[in-house]
């Protein structure tokens, strides 16, 4: 059975408390990693680029139908002007200057038709490009805030780093102090257990927070004082003393 001074085993509910406040920060570390804030806003900002996406395409469109629409209205238009020249100029059969009106008496009820799905396309052209910029506000907005929670969690992340790294520091000089044999199964109970040790307080192990039955405790009060000896439920070293008793 390993040994150790009881004064040296009392040190290790010093270690343990290094320990416990490592753990702990680690603990938080994984809190603060996993914000499930962070994640509703990547869900949230991932819908919205989806929408804005969508938004962007719907505006492209409406303005290539809006070039299609300006283009067809200017060969109408630039058809007209030739026709009219012609017309104006008096030169040729009367038949011909006749069925010349015509055509641009129909030119001029296409032109007026291509003019109406021109300011069609336009209107709706409006409507979409305000509906992007409204969205493309929203996904301002989700980013801002999702900035702003980053920048929170990182300086929170931030501290709990530099408070990690100073108890780690005492930790190591504290345990650099110790019982080599002492330590090495405390260092292995503590893998193995997540607790390496506890007191035993009035017959009750602080490891589990239970109370030893009468055989289990008969037996560790009946051990050398330097014996180093085990909860029996939760496995972790148990420290002695008189006072505790």
């Amino acid at each position: 059975m390993a040994k150790a001074a009881p004064a040296e085993q009392l040190k290790l509910l010093d270690l343990q408390g290094l320990d416990a406040r490592l753990k702990a920060l680690a603990n938080r570390r994984r809190v603060l990693e996993n914000d499930p804030r962070i994640k509703d806003l990547e869900a949230a900002l991932s819908v919205a680029n989806g929408e804005l996406g969508a938004a962007k395409v719907a505006v492209h469109d409406a303005e290539a139908s809006l070039k299609r629409a300006e283009d067809d209205v200017e060969q109408v238009t630039a058809r007209i002007a030739r026709d009219e020249a012609r017309l104006n100029s008096g030169t040729g059969l009367s038949k011909d200057l006749v069925a010349l009106q015509k055509d641009i008496a129909s030119l001029n009820k296409r032109k007026s038709d291509l003019e109406d799905v021109e300011l069609e396309v336009l209107e709706r052209l409006e409507t979409l490009r305000e509906r992007q910029a409204a969205q493309q506000r929203i996904v301002d907005d989700i980013q801002g805030s999702f900035g702003s929670i980053r920048a929170e969690l990182d300086q929170e992340l931030a501290a709990v780093d530099a408070e990690a790294a100073e108890v780690g520091a005492r930790r190591s000089e504290f345990a650099a102090g110790l019982d080599a044999g002492m330590l090495a199964v405390y260092e292995k109970t503590l893998a193995r257990r997540g607790v390496g040790a506890a007191r035993l307080f009035h017959g009750t192990s602080e490891a589990s927070g239970m109370k030893l039955s009468p055989g289990d405790l008969a037996e560790i009060t009946a051990a050398p004082a330097d014996d180093i000896v085990f909860c029996p439920d939760s496995g972790a070293i148990l420290v002695r003393s008189d006072e505790w008793a």
